[in-house]
């Protein structure tokens, strides 16, 4: 479980167990949440879909409700998940979705099982009252052509991995630049997906998305004379 938070970005996060009971080696934060629940959203759309939004579930002639309150008083909250220790109070990770724009929100410590609902509700409408995702770019789009050295082509198309979406401030988005760094000197062999560089998306000249460009065929490697012209030219970069 460390692994993947590690591996997911969650910095403030540290596992001890995998029922959540407390433990004083056992944390998290509000941000390593959010980070884990749009991986869960982004990587496992069939069984967020299939699992988080269901308000009853019965076994054994038994019905439990989902104690996710959001999930009667908001049509467009489909998840996630609730949590209440002694020690870390009333919690819910909520994520809803109107139109394009999908929002997670998430409560920690709230005195009870109401509030940890009304605050989450009011984060929710706030963001999606004040903010806006444009998506940039899908799957497969060509962003750039980029140079390859020693190759039987002397470019190579630069397209993303995923879909590519921005959440800002409404009106922001207009003053966004993007600027494309390539992994350069770029030589070749190049394989279809292998990473190439990357786009970054710049507001107020700072840096506020980053995502990966691939390669979107393969380029082979050139003959002897053109990897030598190269490797001269290169000499003089």
């Amino acid at each position: 479980m460390n692994k993947e938070a590690a591996r997911l970005g969650m910095k403030d996060t540290h596992y001890v167990n995998a029922t959540g009971l407390p433990d004083p080696q056992h944390y998290t934060t509000a941000h390593d949440l959010a980070l884990l629940a749009v991986a869960l959203i982004r990587d496992y759309p069939d069984q967020y879909k299939r699992l988080y939004s269901v308000k009853e579930y019965t076994y054994n002639k038994i019905s439990q409700p989902n104690r996710n309150r959001l999930l009667w008083l908001d049509p467009y909250v489909d998840g996630m998940k609730t949590g209440h220790t002694k020690s870390a109070g009333y919690c819910l990770v909520t994520s809803a979705k109107r139109g394009d724009t999908r929002l997670v929100s998430v409560v920690l410590g709230a005195p009870s099982d109401s509030a940890r609902a009304t605050e989450s509700q009011k984060l929710l409408n706030y963001g999606f009252q004040f903010y806006e995702s444009k998506q940039v770019y899908k799957r497969g789009t060509v962003v750039s052509n980029l140079k390859v050295w020693k190759g039987a082509e002397n470019t190579v198309v630069a397209t993303v991995a995923k879909d590519v979406a921005i959440t800002l401030p409404k009106g922001e988005y207009a003053r966004v630049k993007a600027k494309i760094v390539s992994q350069q000197p770029l030589v070749a062999p190049v394989s279809a997906g292998q990473q190439i560089g990357k786009i970054e998306f710049i507001l107020d000249d700072k840096v506020i998305a980053e995502h990966k460009l691939v390669a979107a065929k393969n380029v082979e490697t050139a003959g002897i004379f053109g990897r030598m012209l190269d490797s001269i030219k290169l000499l003089f970069e």
